[in-house]
């Protein structure tokens, strides 16, 4: 099943021409709710930046009374300066702390809100991206957002008041003094403007080369045990280099920017205050100021370097932040699953397709002109290669894909027409690749909505599914922890709880894929009178390829290219010496 060239996540990214700007304020959106919070931030930080002043003015004062040999405030100056650093450290504590909290609220809004965004996704999306693309996302760049909003949030407050208030100070004590350090605006405005473009795109790669991080990562632990049988160890290590060097290589171009752009900004920072140093110095100017005033000019300029130099290194925050946020917003803004239903009917199970076709998005032709009557209570086996098709009806049936042409009918409603919640409450699967979760037993056979069933109707279930054995053998019984993907148990356990939940189900339509694929012989076999049983006046759809499973079927469809090529009982079938004949021989060859 190709689906190469299916849009992927990464296409839904805005190209760098593309204005950043409603990105930034749909994730300043966000804040609204701490409102509260950012005001307390901008208080908090706003008493911060009138301390960089208060240092200045007390230096002055300390310098004047030492010149003037002035002893009568020996005493207050030391308290001054506890008092000042103690009202420093109520603004710093007041804007970090109300900044952290808005961070990590943030967050964690848009964590679950994409995490609730990729449970009404379509089947397609997943068949279109990687699960280590989609994990990076809802890790990484979820957290790459606040680097965006709150954390450039809070550098441009806190050093966006500072030197306002620095800047106050120098034009009010010397304003002609103070323009000169002006000219080196516009050039530090290019060199911000030129580190942007760099910063975004950086960003961007960096992105991608962490999905395929993730990517890796995910194969190699959920397939380690084919890793380590077939030597793939070298592989994947030499795999994972190449990605995490990209990766590397990306960091540190973003690394040598900011160390260009930062000590540029600081040198031209640098040159204007030689400048205003030199002019201060000159005597008609020194003669109009005392030493103290000089010295409280000099730091207050000298103090302008560290904000100027955060504010300078925040559009690096500030596009990284961004470029994830288009990211995130690409995924939340992915076209959910459709439902189109409006009945909720309680089904009897009859099944009718008619002249059904399925083309995927890459022009493959799964189903042709398919065309079948299934009666309610009914079993109907469907055999044949790989490709045929069988497993493409089985995802038409759940409307996880969706039919090309032709009509799918149940009980004579057409399936489009029915609440996706109602089709699928009312069709039971059962798996070849079996999906258990890291939780207990029981919560794994009573999962989603079956977790209403009571102990009693859980155990039935999987007495019926010859589970309970060994479950009661397990150290806690039904509480027992199964570990990640059911990995503590045999294959054949885990297809066992697998056919317990379906059975526990208790729904009109049951699907078989392959259900007793991983069982050994003597499984297999109590396993299957459990199914004949459970088959019994329910609709049932049995994918099979060993054919000795499926003889006692009541009809058995072969087939072929997306199309039925025979169709009857086994004997019926045997009979004609034909595809399913000839299948059956190579079964016992």
């Amino acid at each position: 099943m190709s689906h190469s060239k299916t849009k992927k996540l990464s296409s839904n990214a805005q190209s760098l021409s593309t204005p950043k700007l409603s990105t930034l304020l749909r994730l300043l959106s966000y804040l609204k709710p701490y409102w509260w919070a950012l005001l307390l931030v901008i208080v908090g930080f706003a008493i911060n930046a009138g301390t960089e002043i208060w240092i200045a003015k007390l230096l002055q004062y300390i310098t004047d009374a030492i010149n003037q040999n002035d002893r009568s405030k020996q005493a207050l100056f030391p308290l001054l300066i506890i008092a000042l650093f103690f009202v420093r450290g109520v603004g710093s504590f007041l804007g970090n702390y109300y900044s952290a909290l808005v961070s990590r609220n943030l967050v964690y809004k848009l964590r679950v809100e994409v995490f609730n965004k990729l449970l009404r996704l379509p089947s397609s999306f997943y068949l279109a991206n990687s699960s280590g693309t989609i994990s990076s996302k809802l890790i990484f760049d979820v957290e790459q957002v606040t680097a965006a909003s709150t954390d450039s949030m809070k550098t441009l407050v806190r050093d966006g008041l500072t030197v306002i208030a620095l800047i106050g100070f120098l034009l009010y004590t010397n304003w002609r003094l103070t323009l000169i350090l002006f000219l080196v605006l516009p050039p530090i405005l290019w060199l911000v403007r030129v580190a942007s473009k760099r910063y975004i795109k950086l960003s961007k790669g960096i992105q991608e080369t962490m999905g395929g991080v993730s990517h890796i990562t995910n194969e190699v632990v959920g397939g380690y045990q084919v890793v380590k049988n077939y030597g793939g160890q070298p592989y994947e290590a030499r795999r994972f280099d190449e990605v995490s060097k990209k990766n590397l290589r990306q960091g540190m171009k973003i690394v040598v920017t900011n160390s260009i752009n930062t000590p540029a900004v600081q040198l031209l920072m640098a040159m204007a205050m030689s400048v205003v140093v030199w002019l201060a110095l000159q005597p008609s100017i020194i003669d109009n100021i005392t030493a103290g005033e000089f010295i409280s000019y000099i730091a207050a300029a000298g103090l302008l370097s560290k904000p100027v130099r955060s504010l300078t290194d925040v559009n690096q925050k500030l596009q990284r932040g961004i470029a994830a946020g288009e990211s995130i917003f690409a995924l939340i803004d992915e076209t959910e699953e459709v439902d189109t239903g409006i009945q909720s009917p309680s089904l009897s199970g009859e099944v009718n397709l008619n002249n059904v076709g399925l083309t995927y998005p890459d022009s493959t032709i799964a189903l042709r002109d398919f065309s079948l009557d299934i009666r309610a209570g009914e079993t109907v086996a469907l055999v044949g290669r790989s490709g045929a098709g069988k497993s493409s009806l089985v995802n038409l049936l759940t409307r996880t894909l969706t039919t090309t042409s032709g009509q799918i009918t149940l009980d004579g409603i057409p399936i489009e027409d029915i609440k996706l919640e109602s089709l699928r409450a009312q069709i039971a699967m059962v798996n070849q690749q079996v999906v258990l979760f890291n939780t207990t037993v029981l919560n794994n056979i009573a999962y989603g909505s079956l977790a209403n069933k009571t102990q009693a109707e859980v155990e039935r279930a999987a007495k019926e599914a010859f589970a309970h054995d060994f479950i009661m053998k397990m150290p806690n019984g039904y509480q027992s922890e199964i570990g990640a993907e059911g990995l503590q148990l045999s294959g054949g356990q885990r297809q066992r709880l697998s056919i317990a939940r379906a059975l526990l189900k208790d729904a009109p339509i049951l699907i078989l894929d392959e259900a007793t694929s991983a069982l050994d012989n003597e499984s297999e076999y109590y396993i299957q009178q459990a199914l004949d049983n459970v088959m019994k006046d329910r609709t049932t759809l049995v994918i099979a390829h060993r054919l000795t499973t499926i003889e006692s079927a009541d009809r058995i469809a072969v087939m072929d290219g997306g199309q039925i090529v025979e169709l009857g009982t086994h004997n019926e079938l045997m009979q004609l010496q034909g595809h399913y004949a000839q299948m059956y021989a190579r079964d016992f060859e």
